[in-house]
């Protein structure tokens, strides 16, 4: 048998890693992480990262979801080294494997009608004993079966026991006895999923199977396929195995969408999350360098090892996930922020307009989270005059605020330069005199130039909005509506 090395496949080879989604709905978080770790491991080691859609299930696969996986990953950085495979394609190849095998004796037909395989279940849930097939086909002479229908079914080994050496979860043990003669080919010569995956992973080249630990019982019952073709045609080397735990909420249990599990989209979309930032999240989501919590594509690649992957869930914390992307929001490039920001404001900009939303990322990213809270945040920029004021706002203009305005219109229209440093004086100086404190003032002249109580710094919002516009906004407020 063909032994994978630790880091590169057979020998001389190099290391190929795959993610082999099934395209009945969108790209989730858990698959998401998946992938990422497959990536990152091929890239460490300097190999591929191929990508497969497994879309055997023909009454749920959807051109649709398809696209959504191609999207998602695109969007995290993702794509593979190659054309994505597509496992339908691939029928004949598959049947072809499974006759080699019946004709090896390594399968057989077994001819057990839909009623027969019932019943057996039946039988075995009322005595308490395992469900699976007792193999009364697995010695008979096929020519007992005539022209019925029939399937092929693995002549799965039974005695002994199989240890497959995880990466993750260590040396795990099963016994053959536990593995049933599951079916290869169905009565109507369609491969089965156990099948396709295994030819297609060797037929890929696929060196490490990095996949979630629901996956595990699987690879036992994948093994002897590997190991009977290798009797049969040599090069069937079995891959290296690393069954990562599932992500689960915040409180322990398995992650639905009431924890967050979303599809990636969801997370651009409707979350105005970033890339790097999820990117980041999902891989410190069951795995960990040290003390590191910020790490980039490029640290991941050199770093990343399935040493550092834990035996336990990981537990998704969405609040977590938005205070990282905070800070990816921070550090990202005002150029791109504002091209993002753009196309979530409910408008067209200008040429001009797209310049002031650049020149605003400065300032308003120290306050946002996400591109939503960006984009509601950039929107007083753009506001026409006058400015309709939310009840915030409003409440903020009553007493001595619409005078407290017209003595701030004065002093910021008679400013010689509309510099940071002579409008801070113009301001302090309109407090002073007036024998308040600079939130007093501060305040009124917020809500006159955003119409919200809340902004950037209100020294910067007067710096962006530009004399004649901030001139011109506060003095559409100096009056009292109620006055006529």
């Amino acid at each position: 048998m063909s032994a994978r090395t630790e880091t590169g496949g057979t020998p001389g080879g190099g290391v190929v890693t795959r993610f082999a989604p099934s395209p009945t709905g969108y790209l989730h978080i858990g698959g998401a992480r998946t992938a990422l770790f497959n990536y990152l491991f091929a890239r460490h080691h300097g190999g591929k990262f191929l990508l497969r859609i497994e879309d055997t299930d023909r009454a749920r696969s959807t051109d649709a979801a398809i696209e959504a996986i191609f999207d998602g990953l695109g969007w995290l950085g993702l794509e593979g080294d190659e054309e994505p495979g597509f496992q339908f394609a691939r029928q004949a190849r598959h049947a072809e494997v499974a006759h080699k095998l019946l004709a090896a004796g390594h399968a057989y037909k077994c001819f057990a009608t839909p009623e027969e395989l019932t019943e057996l279940r039946e039988s075995q849930r009322a005595a308490g004993k395992p469900i699976r097939y007792d193999g009364r086909w697995r010695d008979r002479d096929p020519a007992e079966g005539g022209d019925k229908p029939f399937v092929v079914r693995l002549k799965a080994p039974r005695e002994g026991a199989v240890t497959i050496a995880d990466q993750v979860q260590g040396n795990v043990t099963v016994q053959n006895s536990e593995i049933d003669d599951f079916v290869l080919l169905r009565s109507d010569g369609t491969p089965t999923y156990m099948l396709a995956v295994v030819v297609d992973d060797n037929d890929m080249g696929v060196t490490h199977v990095i996949r979630g630990d629901d996956h595990l019982n699987n690879a036992f019952r994948q093994l002897p396929i590997y190991r009977a073709m290798q009797t049969i045609e040599g090069g069937w080397a079995e891959p290296t195995y690393a069954h990562v735990p599932l992500i689960h909420g915040a409180d322990g249990a398995k992650l639905s969408k009431r924890h967050g599990a979303l599809g990636v989209d969801a997370y651009r979309d409707e979350m105005g999350l970033l890339p790097e930032a999820v990117s980041n999240y999902l891989l410190r989501l069951g795995w960990g360098h040290g003390d590191a919590e910020i790490i980039s594509r490029e640290q991941a690649i050199e770093w990343f090892s399935l040493d550092g992957v834990g035996k336990s869930p990981a537990r998704f914390d969405l609040k977590k996930l938005e205070n990282l992307n905070g800070h990816y929001i921070r550090e990202a490039d005002d150029d791109r922020l504002a091209g993002l920001v753009a196309d979530r404001l409910p408008f067209e900009l200008l040429p001009e307009d797209r310049e002031l939303l650049r020149r605003g990322m400065a300032v308003l990213k120290v306050r946002a989270a996400n591109l939503l809270e960006l984009a509601e945040g950039a929107m007083f920029l753009f506001r026409k005059r006058p400015l309709e004021l939310d009840e915030a706002a409003t409440a903020l203009l009553g007493g001595d605020a619409r005078a407290l305005l017209t003595r701030l219109h004065g002093a910021l229209d008679a400013t010689g330069s509309w510099d940071t440093e002579e409008l801070e004086t113009a301001v302090r100086k309109v407090a002073e005199d007036s024998g308040v404190k600079l939130g007093a003032v501060a305040q009124p002249l917020r809500a006159a130039l955003t119409g919200r109580r809340t902004s950037p710094g209100i020294f910067d919002v007067l710096l962006l909005l530009g004399r004649d516009e901030s001139l011109g906004r506060i003095a559409d407020q100096m009056a009292d509506p109620a006055q006529g």
